[in-house]
């Protein structure tokens, strides 16, 4: 392990992350493990740098006074090729052997990252610092001969987040195992933590992977029971072989080969997700709203041919079952191809070395076949539109059972509510590529069990119950609990909007009347309209969307609330990361920001 070079409390020059520009830093503390440093900017931003991006106090001083001595020997030099020798200035030719050219094989192509850097001093007439501003520019004397696998090793360290050098340290040969293919670099093997891990680390992934699915099938059967109180609690559990139906199986398989169709229809606009990490941006073609439409049609269709769609409701529990199985299956695969990637394409949060962990957060970020996008096509069509029709079976099957000509009022709000939803993400699918599971998470088991598994199961839990446990509603209730979730929905919706709007282009005359407060990163937090209610909204408003799902099943139960007391956990856990996140990333503005916006998500209360 290389020695500490620096110590905490030193004054340093941190470089600012993504752009050249260097600021009076204070060392807070430093990992072994990841070997970066923990800098304190003087706005109250603290992030991890390398060893490479920081310098002492007099680095600068040093490179501006012997750039100026050696200007005229560089001016010389620029006009000769890089890979030219020359003859010392002071030799005799006569008596020796002229220098051996450089082999091709030793000299790699020129990286910005390989050439010296000129360092200049710039005053900022706003807020009265020095920035000093780091000029790589091309200098064709000076050329590094590097070993091929070395310099590999020092670009895909960088890659991975790793802590890195142009000089070659002995303990980078334990970080990975590299391959090269195709002109990209792959990693083999990772050997230690790129980041801190959540869910309880391996163990708590572990847990969750096979928790998640016996959560599921309790909930399923107990809402099958004639008393789903907690008393009857644990529900009777049938023989594992009534399960498994094959029927249901492919009944699944073709459900999400059919919405894979849809998606590759040349329909739709196709626009451009936002930058990711490695620099580049991905392009994803729009047109779930217009394959919804699709669906709706050809279950139209199969209504008018008599199709009983009240199968649904028969092998609830079997098309879950058979759901697991394929979202365990096709987990299996997304890790098995995430070692034949690049390494730029890793999600740091997945890349730990733990074969579990990384299992379930996902080690690829942005899986695609060509241009068949794995983890933006299971976000919204599969699970979600399969949402929308088990609940049409479920409501055909409270008809049957319950022998009603129409079906309940309360059921069909239940129906109508969560189509809303459902139609508001499809319609406004775009804003979906600047959420974290899109621009930042992995694509394993968490994600493809929670789309394909846990919302179309889990989420549709209320009519499920409804199905066999009927309420009925008066007219004043129902108007009430209508009037409940049209509030909460035009809270999600407008807040959200206004948040897509901002950060498409903050200078929107449209929106001049939203207050901010700018940050070291350049962007700006706002604190009035919406987001100055509450510092999150729209999980508000998701909330009491939640809540108005769940009254129209009465109050004998708790069962059919289960949605909206996970979705607060969920929620809270969600808005506690992003505080750490955000109190990290934006340091002083972000504590002004809560002054300000003293509540989280509920006001006055949380």
């Amino acid at each position: 392990m290389p020695a500490k070079t620096f110590s905490d409390g030193e004054m340093v020059m941190g470089r600012w992350p993504g752009s050249h520009l260097y600021y009076e830093v204070q060392v807070t503390g430093y990992n072994k493990n990841t070997q970066l440093y923990t800098v304190k900017y003087k706005d109250g931003t603290e992030l991890n740098l390398k060893e490479s991006d920081i310098k002492s106090l007099n680095f600068f001083k040093t490179k501006k006074s012997s750039s100026r001595s050696g200007s005229r020997q560089r001016s010389r030099s620029r006009s000769r090729s890089p890979a030219r020798t020359q003859t010392p200035k002071h030799s005799n030719s006569r008596g020796r052997e002229p220098r051996k050219p450089v082999e091709k094989e030793e000299v790699q192509k020129e990286d910005i990252s390989k050439l010296k850097p000129v360092h200049q001093v710039q005053e900022n007439s706003t807020n009265n610092k020095t920035t000093y501003v780091t000029d790589y520019t091309e200098e064709k004397n000076k050329v590094y001969r590097l070993v091929e696998h070395k310099t590999r090793k020092e670009i895909l360290t960088d890659q991975l987040g790793l802590p890195y050098s142009l000089q070659a340290r002995r303990e980078e040969a334990k970080l990975v195992d590299l391959e090269a293919k195709d002109g990209h670099l792959y990693a083999k093997k990772q050997a230690v933590q790129i980041q801190e891990q959540g869910f309880g680390a391996r163990v708590g992934a572990a847990f969750m992977i096979l928790l998640l699915p016996v959560v599921l099938i309790l909930l399923l059967l107990m809402c099958a029971q004639d008393d789903p109180s907690i008393l009857s609690f644990p529900p009777r559990i049938p023989p594992l072989q009534t399960l498994w139906n094959g029927t249901a199986l492919g009944i699944f398989v073709l459900w999400f080969l059919f919405q894979a169709l849809l998606y590759l229809l040349p329909i739709g606009k196709v626009i451009e997700g936002v930058p990711l990490a490695n620099g580049k941006t991905l392009k994803y073609r729009i047109n779930a709203f217009y394959a919804f439409l699709m669906c709706a049609t050809a279950i139209g269709v199969a209504l008018y041919n008599e199709v009983n769609l009240s199968y649904i409701y028969d092998y609830l529990l079997q098309l879950a079952v058979s759901a697991m199985m394929f979202a365990f299956v096709f987990s299996i695969y997304l890790y098995a191809r995430s070692w034949r990637v690049p390494a730029d394409e890793l999600a740091p949060e997945g890349n730990t070395g733990s074969y579990v962990y990384d299992f379930f957060i996902g080690r690829e970020l942005n899986p695609r076949i060509r241009n068949f996008d794995l983890k933006y096509f299971c976000e919204l069509r599969p699970g979600l539109m399969g949402w929308v029709v088990i609940n049409l079976g479920l409501l055909f099957a409270e008809m049957k059972v319950q022998n009603r000509d129409v079906p309940s009022l309360a059921m069909i709000l239940v129906n109508c509510f969560q189509l809303l939803y459902v139609l508001d993400a499809l319609w406004n699918e775009a804003g979906i590529l600047t959420t974290m599971d899109i621009v930042h998470e992995g694509f394993g088991y968490m994600l493809a069990f929670g789309d394909l598994v846990w919302v179309p199961f889990v989420y549709s839990l209320q009519a499920f119950y409804l199905v066999n446990h009927p309420n009925e509603l008066s007219w004043p209730l129902a108007l009430a609990i209508i009037a409940l979730n049209t509030v909460g929905y035009i809270i999600f919706r407008a807040a959200n909007s206004q948040k897509n709007a901002f950060r498409r282009n903050p200078h929107d005359p449209k929106l001049a009347h939203l207050k901010t407060i700018p940050t070291a990163t350049g962007k700006s937090l706002i604190v009035s309209g919406w987001w100055g209610f509450v510092r999150h909204p729209n999980y508000l408003g998701d909330l009491i969307m939640a809540l108005a799902w769940s009254l129209p099943c009465g109050f004998d139960h708790i069962l059919p609330y289960f949605y909206i007391i996970y979705f607060t956990c969920l929620l809270i856990h969600r808005e506690a990361r992003d505080e750490h996140q955000c109190r990290k990333k934006y340091g002083v503005a972000w504590s002004k920001y809560c002054q300000q916006v003293r509540y989280r998500i509920v006001p006055y209360v949380y």
